[in-house]
């Protein structure tokens, strides 16, 4: 059965990792490896600008059938601080957080722009990842057009980011 694991690394070294775990470690064990992304708009040079970062930094995710292989390949890999478990086996990531993921960013792990509307004190998402976790928003910076979601994920409450373009208020 195919799972998903959590993998720290250190921040700012994800992509890096992600590129020595596709090369190293043996395809038939990685089913897929990859780093959600959210993307938001950044305003420089007097323009906005559509840009990508990580939604969880210091982490990469891998997919596999096979746990006690990829523990093994995973000791080629430099880079990698741990994997997510109780600290006697790697425990993967729980079916909801997992949905949570693929609600988020899709088979591409991209977690799109999302737009919204303000209607008096309310917003009102009208399309992308934030229509799925409306009842979650805790944050909205309309200057930076983003939106701060708490989910839980690695077994704990977080607060993550999603861009979030609000396109008109009433």
């Amino acid at each position: 059965m195919e799972r998903w694991y959590a993998v720290q690394v250190r921040t700012g070294r994800e992509e890096a990792v992600l590129q020595l775990s596709k090369k190293m470690i043996d395809g038939s064990v990685l089913k897929e490896c990859f780093i959600p992304y959210y993307e938001r708009m950044k305003r420089y040079q007097g323009e906005w600008h559509k840009e990508q970062y990580i939604l969880f930094p210091g982490y990469i995710f891998l997919v596999t059938e096979q746990v006690d292989e990829l523990f093994w390949e995973l000791k080629k890999v430099p880079g990698l601080t741990k994997i997510l478990g109780d600290g006697m086996e790697f425990v993967p990531i729980k079916e909801e957080e997992k949905v949570i993921l693929q609600k988020m960013g899709g088979s591409a792990h991209i977690a799109e722009m999302s737009k919204g509307i303000i209607e008096g004190d309310k917003v009102i998402i009208t399309s992308g990842p934030l229509s799925k976790f409306e009842g979650e928003i805790t944050y909205i910076d309309r200057h930076k057009r983003l939106a701060v979601i708490r989910i839980e994920m690695f077994g704990r409450w977080m607060d993550v980011k999603i861009g979030l373009e609000i396109v008109h208020r009433e």
